[in-house]
């Protein structure tokens, strides 16, 4: 793989293609339409808005201090227009995430997600996700939600533990997700998604069984538990550098997602992704796209996008984003050769339970460069028993769920 520079842009080439001329979104959806027609099935939008910083965060968020909450959503709704001629059929799936979406005051979220719903070809049944932080869901908040129709809200609760928060500089008060979550179910929103953080820093299986107690009390149609991960460059990954801050131990964090599987599964929950627990009928589409590997058109500062094996990224600035349109201008592209491709899709479609058909294991053996290479780390993961080829697919057991990033590496 190489890097080019292209107009300013950082690209990665794979051998997948050229690059030329590339400035903006608008460019690279236009490149990547040379592989074959676009078929985005979802968009993501990114509001970069934060109450606070939270030190294990590496998305691009801030505090704004300079309350450009009603200029964002009127560039927003500019690039959406300008990304409508590449949407050619109806989106199945809409997720605003952050940062912290329900920062915006709910008259400006009213106007962006009914002009998202004016602009761009919708579904019927499209599914509509917003993160939240507990603390911003109040009456009128949740009341706009759900006259909004939005199907599924996933609420940041990490922990209900408070010294567990403070490790990770989560400044919210465990009190305020069971709030959020009456006032949702008040307000007619059919979904709540809770997202937990297990071996957080000087955390214990008793305190990771404690958290669960407490989400599953709440009755969550979606639960999404994260090993903590000390991402490049974040507040918590100085700490731990300068030894502030000490990682769990292997063996505590596997008894903690060991627990998080048992307890799940007790309680009728189904995993259907690493990291994923829903109740039947409620597992969140848009994350399932991505695992597929399907495309999906990224609007706002930071917003990643896909299409035919390229990828890009808008620029991570909001005085950048805002300044430059309709499209957004491009800080990274991605051309992945068709060798990468079946990387990915070894690496993605296999996070999910039940794994990827074997004739299109088989399909994907057959293209690009390393197919001898991936069925011989097929065979030796089927060996140890982390791989399984049962019936019609191939999936990752049950140990090989708690060894899934080494597996999947070795497919990429």
């Amino acid at each position: 793989m190489t890097d080019i520079s292209v107009a300013g842009v950082r690209v990665n080439s794979s051998d997948g293609g050229s690059a030329t001329g590339i400035r903006s979104a608008e460019d690279v959806a236009e490149m990547a339409e040379t592989r074959g027609p676009a078929s985005y099935e979802g968009l993501y939008v990114h509001v970069p808005f934060c109450r606070h910083k939270c030190h294990y965060c590496d998305f691009y968020s801030f505090v704004d201090s300079e309350n450009r909450s009603g200029v964002f959503v009127q560039r927003l709704l500019a690039e959406a227009a300008a990304a409508a001629r590449f949407i050619r059929r109806p989106l199945t799936s809409v997720f605003v995430g952050g940062g912290t979406p329900t920062m915006l005051p709910p008259k400006l979220l009213r106007e962006m997600v009914e002009g998202l719903r004016i602009r761009l070809p919708m579904a019927a049944n499209v599914e509509w996700t917003i993160e939240a932080n507990p603390e911003t869901i109040d009456a009128a908040m949740a009341q706009e939600l759900g006259a909004l129709c939005v199907r599924r809200v996933s609420l940041g609760a990490q922990s209900f533990d408070r010294s567990l928060l403070k490790a990770l500089e989560r400044h919210h008060d465990p009190a305020s997700v069971a709030r959020a979550v009456s006032l949702l179910r008040a307000a007619g929103v059919p979904q709540i998604n809770l997202d937990l953080i297990f071996a957080a820093p000087g955390s214990t299986v008793e305190q990771c069984a404690a958290d669960l107690h407490e989400a599953i009390a709440l009755q969550p149609d979606h639960l999404s538990a994260y090993g903590l991960v000390y991402e490049p460059n974040t507040p918590l990954t100085v700490k731990l550098k300068q030894g502030v801050v000490q990682r769990v131990s292997d063996d505590n964090e596997a008894a903690q997602y060991e627990h998080v599987v048992e307890a799940l599964a007790a309680e009728g929950f189904q995993r259907y992704e690493v990291s994923n627990w829903s109740r039947s009928g409620a597992q969140c589409q848009h994350n399932l796209l991505y695992w597929r590997n399907g495309d999906w058109f990224g609007l706002g500062p930071s917003a990643a996008s896909h299409s035919r094996g390229v990828r890009w990224r808008n620029v991570p600035r909001l005085g950048d984003w805002l300044a430059q349109g309709p499209s957004s201008p491009v800080q990274d592209v991605e051309l992945l050769s068709e060798d990468a491709q079946v990387g990915e899709a070894f690496m993605l479609g296999l996070r999910v339970v039940g794994g990827i058909e074997r004739t299109r294991v088989e399909q994907l053996l057959q293209r690009g460069c390393g197919g001898p290479r991936r069925r011989a780390a097929i065979a030796r993961h089927v060996a140890a028993g982390l791989l399984v080829q049962a019936g019609t697919h191939l999936h990752l057991t049950d140990p090989g769920f708690q060894m899934a990033d080494s597996v999947l590496v070795d497919l990429l």
